[in-house]
This record gives structure tokens, sequence and C-alpha cells, in this order.
């Protein structure tokens, strides 16, 4: 029986091996020794005993027998050699005994090469193991910049807090999110029952995905997971059996589709010509009930200037469509109250804007659940199928604004009050920096932020003898203060320069009229399985700046020069040679960068003074926003 066995894993491995050769592959096992003679390691680690996942056994580590397999461990000798007796003979005893001695291993970047024990590695992954024990030693690379590097680093913390080593993740910040939604109460470790019900909850989730065809997708099974249990959440996926883990997959399967693309989003930077077309078939007729339209804030307006931006554009496309739009505002302060929106969807509105990241997960769950409602989530950088979002360039007004301020500064010291350290917020500061730096090479930046705990900007403000600060765009109604915008110093006084302005009510009415006009699906059908993610500037009209008119007449010049040509598309803040804090090159003379780079900027320019805080430095209120789309200070890039 065991050589018919070893004849079928060596069919297998030859099949192996000239599939490689046809694709200009190596054939036989990676050899870890080769790789680290050309990489500089940091430290190794004892693991002790430790559950190896089969799949994730990528190679051996000296080169001695490693042509006696294929690269997937395989054998490709004769049956009659030596080597093919002795694999004969594992296989007869594992079939009989079981593993009775573990493998020894190394374990580098999170997969496993093994010192001794290869050819139990192959007769067990001929027989479909799922894993084998193992005597563990880690060896941990030096940190560098590349994505790869980052994201074991992630997992170094994630494999202390859980000892889950069969999960592989493809973006930064995906292990420490898994962590938060599995353990959302605690910081502290995973007890041994945790960990099984995670893995139970796994392999009931691997099987029945892989029997829909997920073996086929280019994604990996944790970032499939992930999202999974970003939509249902992980206390109902508990209590959850394998029938109802099957038609969640089939409900959401263009998520994970669209997560096997390289580009899982796509980026929608003005209106388009296809959200403008009207389909008749689609189109809805006047005379029926109009459209109803919910905006959903976490702050009251009140007392937020972010919610009462975009109540303003709430009543902008009330005014707008009149009759034919039915509009109301709801008010939450807990972010995992699903209920609401439930409540919304079953009084009939079919249009939902959820105006904060921090109401992203209802969001998706809402419209996966309710197919038949539109969902739109005002964030940056998320990507998903049933729930469009949107948000606008504000770097742009913020470059603009720097220019202005390096222009009226006496001190050449300008302050920078940021609030959340999230994406999109350093994109904001190293354009105003940049602005600054387009009139005034001497000038510099010192920023600071008014969510961290018992501090107050204006004491570090004064210290560095600073005369102008650009501050939160906007005050809600029942502040008085003048402290938003660009504005100056001068004793205890405060004179307002500039300021942005965020145009919801613009994007609004386009992407309602896209709704009313029956155009809803033409960008989807245009973009393919991505979703979709709209990002507006000053082209759309939904940014702009506005100024004191004591200006300079040739300050208000530079201004409007500079409006014009960003709008037209001639200039962008983010082009040209453009370093660091830390004097490093970020992007060259003749470069542009992308938007999906601008977003994903987790660095500041050399003119600025100033870094991302921890958020245990931060108010309490603000971890929940943080935790989700924070950039954390151990993740900045090459420039902090």
């Amino acid at each position: 029986m065991s050589y018919t066995d070893y004849q079928k894993a060596q069919k297998i491995g030859e099949k192996t091996y000239k599939s490689c050769i046809s694709e200009g592959v190596y054939p036989y096992l990676p050899v870890l020794e080769d790789m680290l003679s050309k990489e500089k390691s940091e430290s190794q680690v004892s693991l002790g005993l430790v559950e190896i996942p089969v799949e994730l056994i990528a190679g051996t580590y000296t080169s001695g027998r490693t042509t006696a397999f294929a690269r997937d461990f395989m054998p490709l000798l004769e049956p009659e050699t030596e080597f093919g007796s002795k694999w004969s003979h594992l296989y007869d005893s594992l079939c009989s005994e079981g593993q009775r001695e573990p493998v020894k291993a190394y374990e580098y970047l999170n997969r496993f090469y093994i010192v001794e024990g290869n050819k139990r590695v192959s007769v067990q992954k001929y027989m479909g193991s799922v894993s084998l024990e193992g005597v563990v030693t880690r060896i941990i690379p030096q940190k560098d910049d590349t994505k790869e590097n980052k994201i074991y680093f992630e997992f170094l913390d994630f494999y202390a807090k859980t000892k889950i080593n069969y999960l592989l993740m493809s973006h930064e910040g995906s292990y420490e999110k898994l962590f938060r939604l599995i353990h959302p109460e605690n910081s502290e470790p995973l007890n041994e029952d945790e960990r099984l019900e995670f893995k139970f909850i796994y392999s009931l989730f691997k099987k029945e995905y892989y029997d829909k065809g997920g073996h086929k997708l280019n994604a990996r099974i944790g970032d499939v997971l992930l999202t999974y249990i970003e939509i249902f959440g992980y206390d109902d996926i508990r209590h959850k059996n394998s029938a109802d883990i099957r038609k969640d997959i089939t409900k959401i399967w263009s998520e994970f589709r669209m997560l096997a693309d390289d580009k899982p989003f796509s980026l929608i930077m003005h209106p388009t010509e296809q959200s403008q077309k009207i389909s008749i078939a689609k189109l809805i007729p006047v005379g029926v009930q109009p459209l109803k339209i919910a905006f959903v804030y976490y702050k009251d307006p009140q007392i937020s200037g972010w919610s009462y931006c975009h109540e303003i554009g709430r009543e902008h496309i009330s005014n707008v469509f009149g009759e034919r739009v039915e509009t109301k505002a709801f008010t939450t302060y807990d972010s995992s109250d699903i209920s609401l929106i439930e409540n919304i969807i079953n009084d009939g509105y079919k249009l939902i804007f959820t105006t904060t990241p921090v109401l992203n997960a209802i969001s998706l769950k809402c419209a996966v659940l309710h197919p038949d409602v539109i969902i739109l989530n005002c964030s940056l950088n998320t990507a998903f199928r049933h729930v469009r979002t949107y948000y606008l360039r504000i770097y742009e007004a913020k470059f603009i604004i720097g220019a202005i301020a390096g222009s009226m500064t006496e001190e050449n010291r300008i302050g920078y009050i940021a609030d959340y350290p999230i994406f999109g917020m350093p994109a904001s500061v190293n354009a105003f920096a940049l602005g600054v730096k387009l009139v005034n090479p001497r000038a510099k930046v010192y920023l600071d932020w008014s969510t961290v705990k018992n501090h107050n900007p204006y004491e570090y403000f004064e210290k560095n003898d600073v005369d102008l600060i650009s501050n939160k765009d906007i005050n809600a109604p029942v502040q008085e203060s003048r402290e938003f915008g660009l504005y100056g110093l001068y004793s205890d006084t405060r004179f307002n320069i500039a300021m942005p302005v965020w145009d919801w009510g613009r994007m609004y009415e386009e992407l309602v009229r896209s709704v009313i006009n029956g155009a809803w699906k033409n960008d989807e059908n245009a973009n393919g399985i991505h979703g979709l993610n709209y990002y507006w500037g000053m082209s759309s009209g939904a940014i702009d700046v506005i100024y004191s008119k004591k200006l300079p007449t040739g300050t208000r010049q530079l201004v409007n020069i500079l409006k014009n040509q960003i709008k037209s598309g001639e200039f962008t803040p983010f082009s040209g040679k453009i370093y660091s804090q830390h004097g490093i090159l970020m992007n060259d003379t003749d470069d542009i960068m992308t938007p999906e780079e601008i977003i994903n900027i987790d660095w500041f320019a050399d003119n600025i003074t100033g870094s991302i805080p921890e958020i245990s430095e931060l108010e309490d209120g603000c971890h929940e926003l943080v935790s989700q789309l924070g950039i954390k200070p151990e993740r900045q890039g090459s420039g902090i």
C-alpha cells in the first residue's frame, strides 16, 4: 500500500516539477540558508513546540536533500531508492501510530523551513494533514521600510497576543484590526478557550469559502476572513453554524472577488459623464412618492462642526430638489447602533448617507442585509462593494492656505492644529507645509494636536514664537470662537485670514441626481468589480478657499492663480521634489504623486516640526476613530 502511495506522491511531484520548469520557477524546495545569506537577520527566538500549518511550510533550511523533493514537498526520486523505501516506511508508521516526534524548523517571515523531518512533512502533506507539531526557532529580520517587513512585524505583535500563526494578511494594519474585532473590550492576550473558538470559526469559514470556489480567487484567507468579520461582526458569527456561514458567503461573494483584485477600489475624482446620464427605464417619474433620503450624524450638528457641514449639505439638496426628495437628519452617539439604520430602512428611506467613518461597520452590514437600499459612508481609504464611500480632497485647499500663511507670517513660524491622526490628515498637513514653502522656504510649520489629553497647543506655539495658526475648518453654531481656519495672533486677539470650504452640498447634489435620473449603476458598471470611492476636489466645486478682503493684492492674485491651476489640473500640490523630515526624497522632480499615494501618506515634509501621537495619549472619545483609521507612530514611513 505504501509503495503505491509513494508512486502517487511521486507523480504529483513530477507534475509540480514540470509546471515550475515551464513557468520559469525554481522546481525544488526553497532553501532558507540561501535566502539568509542575502538578508540581514536581527535575532533568533525559540518558540518551543508549535503547531505548524502545513500550507505555510515553504521549504527546507539546508540544500542537502532539496532536489529529492519538488517545490511542493512531493518526492521526485524513484520508489526503489533508499529514499523511496524510507518514505514508504514512514507512511506506514504515520498511518498506524501518527506523528511521534516533532519536526525541527525555522520560521522566517511567517513561513516555515524544515531542519529535520523533510520526509515527515512530505508524507503528512500527501496524507492531507492540516498541521503538524514542530520545535520552532523564529528568525527575526531587521526592520526596513518594505511593506512585507512592516506587515511581518505587525504579525509578531498579533502572535504575541493570540499565538495564531495560520493567517496571512496582505495589508498593513490588518492584524491589529482583526485582534480588535475578535477582542474589542480587552487588550490582554487571548486565553486558550478564545484561541480554540477562533480556530473553530476559522475552520468552518475556510471550508465553506473553499467549497464555494474561494481557492480559485487570488486572495489570502486572512484578508477574506477579516472582511467577513468586519461585515457580520464576531459576536454574531460565534453563534453561527456551517449553513449560516455558507449563506453569508453567498451574500458577500462580490466583496471577496474584489479582494482578489490587485486594485480593489476605484477613486472617482470628479463627477463622471456616466453618473450624469439619464436612464429612461430607471428614471424616478414625476408624481410618485419623493425619494426618501436619510443623513446619519455621529454627533449633533449644533455642537459638531463636522456634522454641521453635512447638515448644510442636506439642506442644500432639499432646496435644490424640492418635492422630489424628502430628507431627514438622524443623530446617534453609538457607532454600533445598527437598529437606528434598520429603523430608517423600515421607515422607507432608500438612500442613506452615514457621515463619519465610525459608522462604516453598521453601514456595511445593513447594506448587505438590504441590497435594495443605497448606503454611502463618508470615509477614506476603505474598499467595499456594498457601500460606496465619499470624501473631499481638502488638501488642495490646505495647500493654498499654506501659501497665504507663508506670505503673511512675520516670524516665519506657523502653527498647525490637527485633530485626528488618521489617513488623510498627513496629506493635509503636508499640503499646507508645501504651500508655505512655495512662497517662503525659510518658514517652519509647528504641528500639534487638539485631541491630546491634558494638553494646550497654544503653550507649545507660544514657546516657539508662532504668529499664525491653521486650526479646525469650521465651528459649530453654538461656538462663537474665531479660532478656525487660518488666523493670526496679536496679544489675546485672533484675526481670521482664510479658511477652506467643504461644500458637501455640491457632492450630495450630484449623487442624489444620479439616483433620481436612474444613473446610479453607471459608475459601478464602468469600474467592474471594484469598490467605488468618490474623492472630489476643487475641480468639482466641492472644495474652495475664502479669504479676508484685507489680504494684500499680490497674495489675492496668487490665491486665484493657484485655484485656477488646481481646478484645471495644470498643477497639483504633491509634485516635484519633496523631502521628508529625515531628509529622504519622497517624490522626485518630474514625478506627481498618485491620489492613492497621497491618501496613504504617513510621513511629514522637511519644513514640519512635530509627529503623530500614540493612541494612548489621545482623549478617550478619539480612540474608536483612530483605532479604525489611525496612522500609528511605529508605522510612520521613512520620513517620520
